[in-house]
């Protein structure tokens, strides 16, 4: 590994020039950054990744191994790929059919988990801290703090922030109170939310 400025990045990579990368970010093995791409500080990108240049990746993302952030993908702070998991931005590609103008936007909210080998279906929403399991395909928008499994992916609970399983049904009222951050949570019919603590 060798340092840019004020990156890391190891020899066998590619980055075009205008790629923009923020402070303390570590660039492995094999990996292509297209001129476009956005990217924020202290983010780790494993080996064989490549980023497209309509692309911007938040501060403080892990994308693991052989993971593609296609065109029209935004992540934002925090979200972590697991290894081989799949974005995609033509919804019914065709070798014959050129649909580059067709791109659809792909959105991840802070702090979601993306878990191995999972694909995401372009043109959807993930909410923060939404947490999609090993697998699974997400073809509809994801709830934040959704606990997703599955082909097609379905809502199985509540995930923390801290990434352990909130003891809370789907729907109704309740309340959690995680033990190791002391964040309080409220659920509401379908909807989970995180109390804010005022200072």
């Amino acid at each position: 590994m060798t340092n840019r400025s004020n990156y890391t990045v190891h020899p066998t990579a590619v980055i075009d020039e205008g790629a923009r990368i923020g402070e303390g970010s570590r660039i492995w093995h094999f990996v292509h950054i297209c001129g476009g791409a956005q990217i924020g500080k202290n983010v780790s990108l494993g080996q064989n990744v490549f980023v497209g240049n309509n692309t911007q990746i938040g501060d403080h993302c892990k994308i693991q191994n052989n993971v593609s952030v296609y065109d029209n993908v935004t992540l934002a702070d925090g979200v972590f790929c697991g290894p081989s998991m799949v974005f995609t931005n033509v919804y019914n590609p065709r070798a014959l059919v050129e649909r580059k103008s067709e791109y659809r936007n792909t959105r991840v909210g802070r702090g979601a988990t993306l878990g191995a080998n999972s694909t995401i279906v372009c043109g959807i929403t993930i909410g923060p801290f939404a947490f999609i399991g090993a697998g699974a395909v997400v073809n509809k928008d994801v709830p934040a703090y959704a606990l997703m499994v599955g082909v097609p992916a379905r809502q199985i609970g509540w995930m923390s922030e801290y990434g352990e399983q909130i003891p809370l049904p789907l729907e109704g009222t309740g309340e959690y109170i995680c033990p190791h951050t002391g964040s309080h949570y409220i659920l509401t019919q379908r909807k989970l939310c995180k109390e804010e603590v005022s200072q």
